[in-house]
């Protein structure tokens, strides 16, 4: 029986082992999500380089295009507002007052993202009118 009890103790000590370093790794390659006051509050927790996602809704006026896809623009949490350096073109429904969410790191005080996302809702309304061309107006 006693062998049975030290296979027993090994292996428990081998899982716990296990998933000591699996937890770990898994926050190694953790992405955060926080809206713009958050970041900004735990600011310490995330070095220049580090990744995490920026939340926040597109200041209006604040989207500087600066070419080659690149544009500079201010996001807000209705709290605190963070400048932002997209670099890369946005999505299409990117524009003034919508809901970004930003893939990138901080550089200074600024984010420096790689990807943007638009949140949306998950609602939608079809619209009264098409804009399919009406059969027989000749237009295709």
């Amino acid at each position: 029986m006693t062998q049975h009890r030290l296979f027993a103790a090994v292996a428990a000590l081998g899982v716990i082992v296990a998933g000591f370093f699996l937890v770990r790794s898994l926050d190694d390659d953790l992405v955060y999500y926080l809206f713009t006051s958050e970041a900004v509050a735990v600011r310490d927790e995330f070095p220049d380089g580090r990744p995490f996602r920026l939340a926040g809704i597109v200041e209006t006026g604040s989207i500087v295009e600066l070419g080659a896809g690149v544009s500079e623009f201010t996001v807000s949490d209705g709290a605190v507002a963070v400048d932002v350096r997209l670099e890369r073109t946005p999505p299409p429904l990117f524009g003034n007052n919508s809901p970004v969410v930003l893939s990138g790191a901080w550089d200074g005080d600024r984010f420096v993202a790689d990807d943007a996302l638009i949140r949306h809702d998950e609602s939608y309304d079809v619209p009264e009118t098409g804009n399919y061309p009406s059969a027989g107006t000749g237009e295709s």
